[in-house]
């Protein structure tokens, strides 16, 4: 007796076949694109990397009067942007739990507007997750018109939790770090190539 032949494929299985394989690989792209605001909304919410955390500040009876930190704030502008920016305040000591404001002072000096646009990161790094960010300008993208000069707000507070921490609970200092760069579509533009070579941490206004 001899075995069946297999059947032929018929156009409706092949039509299914190229279905599936081409909901597959789209199913793929679109994972590949939620995964960049899937991976910072997690930064966001756990302090991963040192991204500070975001959310509601505090009850006032959550705070600990008896325990503080020194938050140090570094302010940077990338090569490209026409920028001077600084804290109002080099550093301040923050009660755990209590919600604290913080003003930085930005300017363009350059004779045209231009965008900028902040990222951020605490060091050390295992104080991202208990710096928690009530309000703050990073990632909101900045136009600044010629010799303009604005101050945008920080509020913060530092969690209690952090002295339940082994890796954190004697730690007194931490840093706040930003950098300004050129804006590009409401995005960070790393390389930026401009006529005017903007610097550093220059602070004076």
């Amino acid at each position: 007796m001899t075995a069946p032949s297999p059947r032929p494929s018929t156009p409706r299985g092949a039509a299914r076949t190229a279905i599936l394989c081409g909901g597959l690989a789209v199913g793929m792209v679109g994972l590949a694109y939620a995964s960049v605001p899937l991976y910072d909304a997690f930064c966001k919410a756990t302090g991963y990397d040192g991204t500070p955390r975001q959310g509601p500040a505090l009850s006032v009876a959550a705070a600990r009067s008896d325990d503080s930190m020194v938050v140090h704030f570094d302010t940077n502008v990338a090569p490209g942007l026409p920028w001077k920016f600084a804290p109002e305040q080099n550093q301040v000591e923050a009660k755990l739990g209590e919600t604290k404001t913080v003003f930085f002072r930005v300017k363009n000096t350059s004779d045209k507007p231009t965008a900028g646009v902040a990222t951020f990161n605490v060091q050390p790094g295992l104080m991202g997750g208990y710096f928690v960010k009530v309000a703050c300008f990073c990632f909101n993208e900045q136009t600044l018109q010629p010799g303009e000069t604005i101050d945008v707000p920080v509020v913060f507070y530092i969690d209690p939790a952090v002295r339940d921490d082994s890796n954190t609970a004697h730690l007194s200092e931490m840093t706040l770090s930003y950098t300004y760069f050129a804006s590009k579509n409401g995005q960070p533009v790393t390389a930026a190539v401009a006529n005017t070579a903007a610097s550093g941490t220059k602070r004076d206004f």
